[in-house]
């Protein structure tokens, strides 16, 4: 018996070597080269930043990605948005995708701040339409509570919101996702997502080639995994610190995009949609069809380019 439990473990060790392996190789054979460029916010510390579409009198456009989210998450709706004519802006929070790590810890204050500072290093001018995706809803109230000056309009894809926070379930969704998330970096350090990274689990977007290429090979990367689940376990921190900003400018466009069945969840959707129903130029718009994550892919990129052109009308109208 023993003899057969230790051929077991043996086995199952192999496999996992063999496994890691080929992972690695497939892994060294296909990482992309980085899109964008690097932009220095700091003596020392520079954040990979890729703008894209025309400049013109329009306002940029700047794309936060929630957890576990870098630019390329945004590639689908940076294409859409290029071929509609607006210039957009995204980027990899410090330790994630090509940025180099920052300062700990990296809560709402900390990646707000590097934010600010590569607006300016960018060049863009303002104010900027923002547009922030899940958990980026915090850093979008953050922003513009501390930056009014800079707005033009937001747009909420299937957004967090501090108010969000308060909500029992969505507390326990928040303590959840962070045990989850954990776990998820110790696999990804282990090398056990390099071989499932060209599966269907390294895209789950939709992505253009190249953007698509980044995603997979972010998600296998073990830094990537552990700085997201380091920026998910302060959720509850980064929530509280953009309480403290005030509630966004009823003058201000704002437009809620949000993902999923309305049926039975109309509470959540209500908490989504308050932004928007509290401005006096807001949009709301249901995509029921689309999950959380396929909601910035090809199929769905059209819906958040609508809610840019929404947010834009009442300044585009006074020129």
């Amino acid at each position: 018996m023993l003899k057969v439990l230790v051929r077991g473990f043996a086995g199952v060790a192999a496999f996992l070597v063999s496994f890691i392996a080929l992972g690695g190789v497939m892994s060294a054979a296909s990482a992309p080269r980085p899109r964008g460029e690097m932009v220095q916010i700091d003596p020392g510390r520079s954040l990979r930043l890729v703008c894209e579409g025309p400049r013109s009198d329009r306002p940029a456009v700047w794309l936060e990605a929630g957890a576990f989210g870098f630019a390329a998450d945004w590639g689908a709706t940076q294409e859409a948005l290029t071929t509609a004519g607006w210039r957009s802006c995204a980027y990899d929070r410090a330790g994630m995708g090509y940025s180099p790590a920052g300062p700990a810890p990296r809560d709402g204050l900390a990646i707000v701040a590097d934010f600010e500072k590569l607006v300016v290093a960018s060049g863009e001018p303002g104010p900027y339409i923002l547009v922030g995706h899940s958990m980026a809803g915090l850093r979008l109230r953050q922003y513009a509570g501390q930056n009014p000056g800079k707005i033009a309009g937001l747009v909420l894809v299937d957004a967090a919101t501090p108010e969000a926070a308060l909500n029992p379930r969505m507390s326990g969704f928040i303590k959840a996702f962070a045990t989850a998330s954990r776990w998820a970096a110790r696999g990804a350090a282990l090398g056990l997502y390099k071989p499932l990274a060209h599966t269907g689990m390294g895209d789950k977007i939709g992505l253009p080639k190249a953007a698509g290429a980044e995603k997979r090979w972010a998600f296998a990367s073990g830094r990537h995994n552990r700085t997201s689940a380091d920026e998910v376990e302060l959720w509850a921190m980064a929530s509280d610190q953009a309480a403290l900003q005030p509630p966004y400018d009823p003058a201000w466009p704002v437009a809620v995009v949000t993902a999923g069945p309305l049926k039975g969840r109309e509470a959540w959707k209500a908490i989504q949609a308050a932004p928007a129903n509290a401005s006096r130029y807001g949009l709301v718009d249901h995509v029921e069809a689309a999950s959380h994550t396929r909601l910035l892919g090809r199929d769905f990129a059209d819906r958040i380019v609508k809610a840019v052109a929404f947010v834009a009308g009442p300044r585009e109208a006074a020129q």
